[in-house]
């Protein structure tokens, strides 16, 4: 098969959306869509609405709108997007506890196709219970569950994380063939320009949490000691609760006057 993957990146969370598109049956899935949410804890749509101005240029039917987990960091643009992409199956793990509003929870080694093109989920839990990858052809989409090789993996602090579960989860992604690209939905560079992609042999050679065949007792030991530094993510106390119910955005403004009304000035954790 032959499939295109454009980036997106939102700016004030510095998360990154995709879409994959199969030219040849003209479809595509929407990766990770985030809303951007500015300094006043206000919501926008700019990036939901370069990933609607860009399939609508390029003519393609949107089949699936995919989250690998519940972002805790910004709100979901899924239920936008599905505002404007009708026929389209909004879609998350199976592992996910509590989650409501999507059409479909997705299981491990469930078949997503885009015209011939299948592309096949893959359970990564650890950074969350629910965590999936999607994998189509060559291209994998990891959400939050890996890094770049200079910023290693994603935390395991949140309700149902698990650094164990975690490892077991990599070592899936590593046993991939070596030019496997991976998709990241962040990066935090440090003094070089920001990365979406990476490899599977650069990850297994270069990954600081994982790379040179790191035992599952050395990454559960790094990973529970450096999370007990960690803040919860700035827009955790309304992106956790809207990205679990699949809102869309006017219920998640509603959401965030609401706990502006009980906790002022607390809407950022």
């Amino acid at each position: 098969m032959s499939l295109c993957v454009h980036p997106f990146l939102e700016p004030s969370s510095g998360s990154y959306g995709f879409v994959v598109a199969n030219p040849e049956s003209q479809t595509a899935a929407i990766i990770d869509a985030p809303l951007g949410v500015d300094d006043l804890d206000e919501i926008n749509t700019h990036c939901a609405d370069q990933m609607i101005d860009w399939v609508e240029s390029h003519d393609l039917t949107v089949r699936y709108l995919l989250d690998t987990h519940v972002h805790a960091d910004r709100p979901s643009a899924t239920a936008y997007l599905k505002t404007k992409f009708l026929c389209a199956q909004t879609a998350i793990g199976a592992g996910t506890p509590d989650v409501i509003g999507y059409d479909r929870l997705l299981e491990d080694d469930e078949k997503l196709c885009l015209g011939h093109a299948c592309g096949r989920v893959v359970a990564t839990p650890g950074h969350t219970p629910g965590c999936v990858s999607y994998l189509f052809d060559r291209y994998l989409f990891v959400g939050d569950t890996m890094f770049m090789p200079d910023i290693g993996t994603a935390r395991c602090d949140f309700p149902g994380g698990d650094a164990q579960t975690l490892y077991t989860s990599i070592a899936k992604i590593l046993a991939l063939p070596d030019e496997t690209k991976i998709f990241m939905c962040h990066d935090y560079p440090d003094g070089r320009r920001s990365r979406f992609v990476t490899t599977v042999l650069e990850e297994k050679r270069k990954n600081i949490h994982v790379g040179n065949q790191a035992t599952c007792e050395q990454f559960v030991s790094m990973r529970t000691a450096r999370d007990a530094t960690l803040k919860a993510p700035r827009w955790a106390d309304f992106s956790i609760p809207a990205n679990l119910s699949c809102m869309n955005v006017a219920n998640i403004e509603t959401l965030i006057s609401e706990l502006h009304a009980h906790q002022p000035g607390q809407a950022n954790l």
